[in-house]
């Protein structure tokens, strides 16, 4: 029996009508409705069309009949969601915070339908001995250009449409005389678009019996119907992505499919190319740099089954496969796995999730793995797995040597190169090997200020100093990192008139300067958010320095995370302090993080890489353990201190974050919420204060931290903050969204 009622969601993000709403099924639409089907259905007393999503069927109405509306139609150009992802949806509402509605749309990567490509083909319909009768006929009546066509059929069968009409110069009206003389038939075939290039083949490599250990432990427990969570430690270089596809490959085969993320696009270059290699054409890739179309293409192909394996960043979680296998997150610590955006999820968890709900495994993979994963991991939640040298076993961890900047300005050296690494840099340039300087920032400088007076040029519409970078055509400018405002660099000071202006701190832009001013010889590549800004800029930069095209590499955090270059033996970092002293509890596990991350990219070949770390900070425990390539060090001090000041994983973290244009209500709001959290709720309350950026495009910002040992209990305070906005039209304007343990202060 079909059913007669549908639950939907209506497309509208607000939090007064975050509940399904009953519909009645028109007969004629019976058969096409099903869960995840979006709709279009009148809402309000103006029974204006709306969409929304079918998250329910049913055979009886929960309200009256008479006061039941139906459903207008199914909504054109949509595309439907899956069962399981609806549910994936549900679980995101309530664990972080959200509207169902904004929960579907994070699930669904791709929201609407989009034209199918489509080629056209000539195809001979004949025998080869009908074609040859046809061919005598036409020779006898001069027919050319049928004489010319049937020939190049009889070779070939089927002709691609714009090579009959294009070089062999056969018209529309020969081609329907055709036809109709039942000769040839005109076909259309739907294709996909393509946005994976590459070899298909490769030379395949044999797991060492550390790998080979990791790789049985993973399939066999997923072969005994026990699949789990895995984290994978393995050094830099250890051979992890091998191990992804080992595992991959063996679950696959079983007719399972798997999902792998990356932190950054940056990545997409190297791991495709290797996946490739072994899955070939069933391989695809997911993430923004792609065009509405592709990215349309890459989730009917999942959805469909034509590919196995899908690679990219955060996203590429929630493609449509139907039999998933394996999530494998490589570089499972990046911070780039937690959404910015509400609601604010973390891939990590969603996964293990999505994982629970397909019976698939989940391996986490890292050389330094975040606090919270290796703390699960130590008290069983997860399976610790290890690979604890590294592929090549010509290959050593790199010699690494820490600068002490404070001592080089004593000495008299203000170039933003230690002494160090200038000898190291030109010795390698000299023996033709490669060099990567790392960065923790883009642009030209940190800040731009008068000499004279002290001005610091800010942006009129954010509470933070405004960036000095070069335009394409060199021109100066300068630039907000948070709304986007740009600016041409003033001649001269608006408040004292001085032509004393310049910048403080230092920018990818400036590193590479610096270094074509002392090295003009050598050819310097660099990658930030400002050169990869085109599609397949990344892959194009990577490409280059890949063929030994350039000498020097320098970029942020996108040039020192999963790459292997074999011809590396240098990398420099030029300020380990940047990340260091941020405003979150974070700070010295990212310097750690990304200052190994580094030190893994130089000596992956057989001769030994050198790392330099500068820092002020030498003496820093994250600087030390780095130093040493020593993660134990690292965790037992960083476990310490979180313990100490209750931080996770030894405690949650729930962040209350408000926005208005209006500083007056945004402080009453969070004044009120203060009052809330005091009132009922066993959570102990940091704040209000204002956010450390107090204002972005014109609105201002609060926050309120909240924290407890139990996650459950901070859901809780964020119902009841949830329930008094839902009923208090006082605060309508005002932006509320949640983040649970935060990856970044606010």
């Amino acid at each position: 029996m079909s059913p007669r009622y549908a639950d939907i969601i209506i497309d509208i993000s607000h939090e007064a009508i975050d509940r399904t709403f009953q519909y009645r099924i028109p007969e004629n639409l019976a058969a096409k409705i099903r869960i995840g089907t979006q709709v279009s259905i009148p809402f309000g007393r103006g029974n204006h069309l709306r969409s929304g999503y079918v998250v329910a069927l049913s055979q009886t109405p929960v309200f009256e009949e008479t006061k039941i509306k139906e459903i207008a139609g199914i909504k054109e150009g949509g595309v439907d969601a899956q069962d399981s992802l609806i549910e994936l949806a549900a679980f995101i509402k309530e664990k972080y915070g959200s509207t169902m509605i904004n929960a579907l749309k994070t699930v669904m990567p791709v929201k609407d339908k989009v034209k199918g490509l489509v080629r056209r083909q000539v195809r001979l319909l004949l025998s080869d001995e009908e074609a040859k009768q046809r061919l005598s006929a036409y020779q006898k009546k001069n027919a050319r250009a049928k004489l010319r066509l049937l020939t190049e059929l009889i070779d070939g069968k089927v002709i691609p449409y714009e090579l009959v009409t294009g070089k062999l110069n056969i018209s529309a009206a020969t081609l329907k005389a055709m036809q109709d003389e039942q000769v040839i038939v005109v076909e259309k075939e739907g294709y996909y678009r393509n946005v994976v290039q590459g070899e298909t083949a490769g030379q395949s490599i044999a797991p060492n019996a550390e790998q080979q250990a990791v790789i049985d432990q993973v399939v066999n427990d997923y072969q005994c119907g026990n699949p789990g969570t895995y984290l994978l430690k393995g050094v830099t270089g250890s051979g992890k992505t091998l191990v992804y596809i080992e595992i991959i490959d063996r679950i696959v085969s079983m007719g399972r499919e798997a999902i792998v993320l990356i932190p950054e696009i940056a990545l997409t270059y190297q791991t495709v190319k290797r996946f490739r290699q072994r899955f070939g054409n069933r391989v695809t890739i997911m993430n923004s740099k792609l065009s509405k179309g592709e990215r349309y293409d890459q989730f009917e192909k999942a959805k469909n089954g034509d590919v196995s394996v899908i690679i990219g960043p955060r996203s590429a979680l929630f493609a449509p496969f139907r039999h998933l296998g394996i999530i494998v997150i490589d570089e499972e610590h990046e911070a780039a796995y937690k959404s910015e955006y509400p609601p604010k999820y973390h891939a990590r968890e969603v996964a293990i999730k999505r994982a629970q709900m397909a019976g698939a495994c989940v391996v986490l993979g890292s050389a330094t793995p975040s606090v919270e994963s290796y703390y699960h991991a130590k008290q069983g939640d997860y399976k610790l797995l290890t690979l604890s040298r590294r592929a090549n076993e010509e290959a050593e961890l790199a010699e690494v040597s820490v600068v002490d900047l404070r001592q080089e300005l004593k000495s008299g050296n203000r170039s933003i190169f230690s002494r160090r690494l200038q000898e190291l840099m030109a010795d390698r340039l000299e023996r033709k090997q490669q060099i990567m300087l790392f960065l923790n920032r883009r642009g030209f400088a940190g800040f731009i200020s008068c000499r004279s007076c002290g001005h610091v040029f800010k942006c009129p519409h954010c509470d933070v100093s405004l960036t000095e970078h070069f335009s394409g055509t060199q021109r100066e400018k300068l630039v907000c990192h948070y709304c986007g405002y740009e600016q041409k660099k003033p001649a001269f000071c608006p408040e004292c008139q001085s032509k004393y202006i310049a910048g403080f701190g230092i920018g990818t832009q400036k590193v590479e300067e610096q270094v074509k001013r002392l090295f003009p010889a050598a050819t310097v590549l660099r990658m930030d958010m400002d050169t990869t800004r085109n599609k397949d800029a990344h892959e194009r930069i990577l490409s280059q320095f890949a063929n030994k095209e350039a000498d020097i590499l320098v970029g942020t955090q996108m040039i020192v995370k999963g790459h292997d270059f074999s011809n590396v033996t240098l990398v420099g970092v030029i300020a380990a302090d940047l990340t260091l002293f941020d405003n979150d509890y974070k700070s010295a596990e990212r310097t750690f993080d990304l200052l190994t991350q580094a030190a893994g990219r130089a000596g992956r070949g057989s001769i030994r890489g050198e790392v330099v770390i500068q820092t002020y900070a030498p003496e820093h425990y994250a600087i030390e353990a780095a130093a040493k390539q020593d993660y134990q060090a690292f965790y037992r001090e960083e476990k310490a201190y979180r313990s100490l000041l209750s931080y996770p994983p030894f405690c949650h973290v729930l962040a209350v974050f408000m926005e208005h244009d209006k500083y007056e209500e945004l402080y009453r709001l969070s004044d009120r919420l203060k009052e809330i959290f005091g009132e009922d709720t066993p959570v102990r309350r940091i704040g209000p204060c204002d956010a450390t950026i107090a204002k972005v495009n014109d609105r201002y910002r609060r926050v309120i931290y909240l924290k407890h040992e139990e996650y459950d209990r901070l859901v809780e305070a964020k119902n009841i903050a949830e329930e008094y906005l839902e009923g208090n039209i006082e605060f309508k304007d005002c932006h509320v969204s949640f983040d649970f343990d935060p990856v970044h202060g606010y």
